[in-house]
């Protein structure tokens, strides 16, 4: 089958999916439909926001379907009507059998690892946390597990020693959107060997886990080791950040910083975890178990992120503050 007769339709939500469905469009392939998230009230103004795909989608005069649940009858019986002959998800939710099944060429899914590794949510967070050097995306076949589907092809991408989540979810996009192509190529073609993911794990092989991100897990421990701690920081840049909390020395007043990017720094004496020291000018500092961390970027309770620098020439004090550990 000529792969740009194939009826596709596409399921995804954020910025990361736009990349795909446009390399979709600007390559002349077929798609019948966009299936997004409903409008989202966001805001001060609590005004409905439209989902960064919905957007894409709509300046591109695709049809548009966005269902609140995905087992509707109404929605089943329009989706069934596109007469869809595969179907594409990339960051989007989980889908019942009866929408995954419907294709008959299927439905294949692009996650932002190289499975079985780092199956869930958040697997660009994770990697960096965890301080890998090596990921990847991945297109798989969907099946009832989530992420556990039959692999269809893997495409790996460094991690350097600076890059934030905000650097790799950019570069993993633009591989992934090509890796999409490549696979619908391959089934209209029939060119593919499918991989049951069991087959790559052994008993010396361990699985890590990308679960959901929560605030919590965004607090920094800085009792831990300057490189752990400095993951932390990378892998939650820009968003949804790493945060601690800060306590005044001499007054009842607490301040949330939340912190995108931290350097080694063990020119200062060692300290208790959580020591904070400044100049009032150009460099803030704060110990962790094994070192000094100089922070780069910060952002405190009601102000604007900010270079270190820029922050210490309006807030003299700061050296009255402590982290609170």
């Amino acid at each position: 089958m000529n792969p740009k007769e194939v009826r596709i339709v596409f399921m995804g939500t954020p910025d990361f999916a736009v990349e795909s469905l446009k390399a979709l469009v600007e390559n002349g392939y077929k798609v019948v439909g966009v299936i997004t998230a409903p409008d989202k009230p966001a805001g001060r103004g609590r005004q409905l926001t439209e989902s960064a795909v919905k957007q894409y989608a709509t300046k591109s005069g695709l049809h548009i379907l966005q269902p609140e649940k995905l087992k509707n009858p109404e929605f089943i019986s329009e989706l069934e009507s596109l007469k869809a002959d595969l179907q594409i998800v990339v960051a989007f939710r989980m889908l019942p059998e009866m929408v995954w099944n419907m294709p008959p060429m299927g439905t294949f899914n692009l996650h932002a690892s190289l499975l079985p590794q780092y199956r869930g949510a958040a697997p660009l967070n994770w990697a960096i946390i965890n301080g890998e050097t090596e990921t990847g995306v991945t297109t798989f076949l969907l099946s009832h597990e989530i992420d556990t589907g039959q692999i269809i092809f893997q495409e790996k991408v460094s991690i350097s020693e600076n890059d934030t989540v905000g650097d790799l979810h950019d570069q993993m996009m633009e591989v992934g959107s090509k890796l999409v192509l490549k696979t619908i190529d391959a089934l209209a073609e029939g060119n593919i060997q499918p991989i049951d993911q069991e087959e790559l794990i052994d008993q010396t092989y361990r699985i890590k886990q990308a679960p959901k991100i929560f605030k919590d897990d965004c607090r920094i421990d800085w009792t831990k080791d300057t490189e752990s701690v400095r993951n932390m920081i990378r892998g939650l840049s820009p968003y949804p950040a790493a945060w601690t909390e800060l306590m005044h020395s001499g007054k009842d007043e607490t301040l949330t910083a939340k912190i995108y990017s931290a350097s080694r720094d063990n020119s200062s004496m060692p300290a208790a975890p959580g020591t904070l020291i400044t100049d009032g000018k150009k460099y803030l500092k704060i110990a962790c178990t094994d070192g000094w961390l100089s922070i780069g970027e910060i952002q405190l309770s009601g102000k604007k992120r900010m270079k270190t620098d820029e922050l210490l020439r309006g807030f003299h004090d700061l050296g009255d503050w402590r982290v609170k550990v």
